[in-house]
């Protein structure tokens, strides 16, 4: 499998893809038509150097990736917050201007408010709950490792709970399509329908593999925070999230460019979470997953270029 550079996230009835510093939407708007929208993403950091530090550039790609992320969805949700309004008042328009400056407000908030949200399920209540079994158990190894297990049962929890919501499996199914568009380039096939179908809805790079991974490092990680302090056990649990997040994206990042034995089998736990994750997409979506490509990658020149080295 060759390496595209191509990334996206599914948005609500849509997916969108990014390629360098240029991203496109698609989405299938309630009329059936798939609206399409091209734009350049510069980032939050224009220094080359730091894009570039090994570790640094993790942090800095996870929160582009949800600065970004969170911009996109609300983009493909204002088609049908529009649907509604005319349904309850078909003469009333916002103009447009405002309309940008509360989709950033909103974003700017959302994103601010799932920061803290996360903090508090995966970090401090995992914490907290450890807590109990002091009573009981003498090893400091064995309570972080509880309070490791607990951590990565609520990370299960909230997947599985999040994934029975209507809306949700709409969203899994388009995530399917983004990696099903993906891996059919990157297998060197066309990007049609039918090649897409035949595709594996499982991708290295993903976002869900990245979190499980954040998880898992973390787990490891605070096996080294031995401190007295309760209050400061749980600081340093928190200030050590952006190193997680960095050394856990150079791990997904490799996986993306290596078909190494060793690396595919570290791989296959995040692979097997996004069984839950992604859904198998209907013809409709796999369609708003090939206009998204299209829009910001010659997928023709880069299947031909792949057919090549494999023939070679």
């Amino acid at each position: 499998m060759a390496y595209s550079g191509i990334g996206g996230q599914a948005v609500i009835e849509g997916v969108m893809m990014k390629h360098k510093d240029t991203y496109a939407v698609a989405v299938r708007k309630p009329d059936h038509e798939i609206i399409v929208e091209k734009k350049n993403y510069n980032g939050i950091c224009k220094n080359v150097i730091l894009r570039n530090l090994i570790f640094v550039r993790g942090i800095i790609n996870f929160i582009e990736s949800m600065v970004l992320g969170m911009s996109t969805l609300t983009f493909s949700a204002s088609f049908f917050e529009e649907e509604d309004k005319k349904k309850d008042d078909s003469s009333e328009e916002f103009p447009q201007e405002r309309n940008k400056k509360k989709e950033s407000l909103e974003a700017g908030l959302t994103i601010a408010v799932s920061l803290i949200f996360a903090v508090a399920i995966f970090m401090v209540l995992p914490f907290y709950a450890s807590l109990i079994f002091q009573k009981y158990i003498a090893s400091e190894t064995l309570i972080i490792l509880i309070e490791g297990v607990l951590r990565l049962l609520i990370f299960f929890a909230y997947i599985l709970l999040i994934s029975q919501m209507e809306d949700v499996r709409r969203v899994f199914m388009y995530h399917g399509a983004e990696h099903k568009c993906i891996n059919c380039i990157e297998h060197g096939m066309d990007l049609t329908v039918e090649n897409v179908k035949k595709s594996s809805r499982e991708h290295k790079r993903c976002g869900t593999s990245f979190l499980f991974f954040v998880v898992i490092i973390s787990i490891l990680a605070t096996m080294f925070i031995r401190v007295d302090s309760r209050m400061l056990r749980l600081v340093l649990r928190i200030a050590i999230i952006p190193l997680v997040a960095g050394i856990s994206y150079e791990f997904i990042r490799l996986a993306g460019r290596s078909d190494n034995a060793l690396i595919n089998f570290l791989s296959k736990p995040g692979l097997w979470m996004q069984r839950l994750t992604t859904r198998e997409p209907d013809e409709e979506m796999i369609e708003v997953g090939i206009a998204s490509v299209e829009a910001v990658f010659d997928w023709k020149s880069y299947v031909e270029t792949v057919r090549k080295e494999e023939a070679s």
